[in-house]
């Protein structure tokens, strides 16, 4: 029988590698690792890469098996998925690994200016009817301004159109430096760790027959940012195993 969610924030509770500091925490406690990852939680000076959104932690885990010289930490509030890769990462014993259970608007109070090299944003909900929750959005860029480094990137791994094509015009509305962009990820000609791992998720999006999008991009120097004043047309499904929207509509 599989654990119930209770049980596994409580295993959580005992991991090493996990901190969870919801809403009603993180808004009362400093954190106490900000800006003391390296020296006092990871022990080296390796580069932090965050997977923001990250689920069950499969690409996290896979990410830190692939290049242990890095350090990878996945954010995600769903503490019951995250189990399955902190649990994962534990027995490997992974000590490049590590999860943070919070709601990611949040994120600049986990991390100090300039602490985080790259960020994963891997197959997010593209919040269609509310700008400010996409995490590609000009909110959460700002964000992400706060904690990564000058020439910091940020990959974008989505099935949804909509969140594709809102992020291009976003990326060129503000003219950010863009260094990689397709509609169809497993048909171009990308060929590094962004096609070497597939997670379970992804892999239904492809059976039923969608294209994987990806977009890498850097902020720069930037520290504001502008929305783009551009009609979307709406995707035709929510998420997989919901039923599909019964017409096309547009929304900025």
């Amino acid at each position: 029988m599989a654990k119930n969610k209770l049980q596994k924030f409580e295993d959580m509770n005992n991991y090493p590698h996990v901190f969870q500091y919801p809403y009603h925490v993180i808004t009362t406690t400093l954190f106490p690792l900000k800006g003391k990852w390296n020296k006092e939680f990871f022990k080296n000076d390796h580069p932090i890469i965050l997977e923001l959104g990250c689920g069950r932690g499969e690409y996290t885990v896979e990410l830190a098996k692939l290049f242990p010289q890095y350090n990878f930490i996945g954010v995600d509030i769903k503490g019951a998925r995250m189990w399955t890769g902190a649990t994962e990462s534990l027995a490997l014993e992974l000590n490049n690994v590590a999860f943070i259970r919070t709601s990611i608007e949040f994120i600049d109070s986990f991390f100090d200016r300039e602490e985080v090299s790259e960020i994963w944003i891997t197959f997010p909900d593209p919040q269609m009817k509310k700008v400010t929750k996409r995490l590609t959005s000009t909110f959460f860029l700002k964000k992400y301004s706060n904690i990564l480094k000058k020439d910091g990137v940020i990959h974008l791994k989505t099935d949804s159109n909509f969140l594709f094509t809102y992020t291009k015009y976003l990326v060129e509305e503000n003219k950010l430096p863009l260094a990689y962009i397709t509609d169809d990820l497993y048909q171009s000609d990308w060929a590094d760790e962004v096609r070497s791992i597939k997670t379970n998720y992804e892999q239904q999006w492809i059976n039923r027959g969608l294209t994987i999008k990806y977009i890498k991009f850097k902020l720069g120097t930037s520290k504001s940012f502008v929305e783009p004043d551009v009609e979307i047309e709406l995707d035709s499904y929510r998420s997989y195993n919901r039923h599909k929207r019964s017409e096309l509509n547009k929304r900025k």
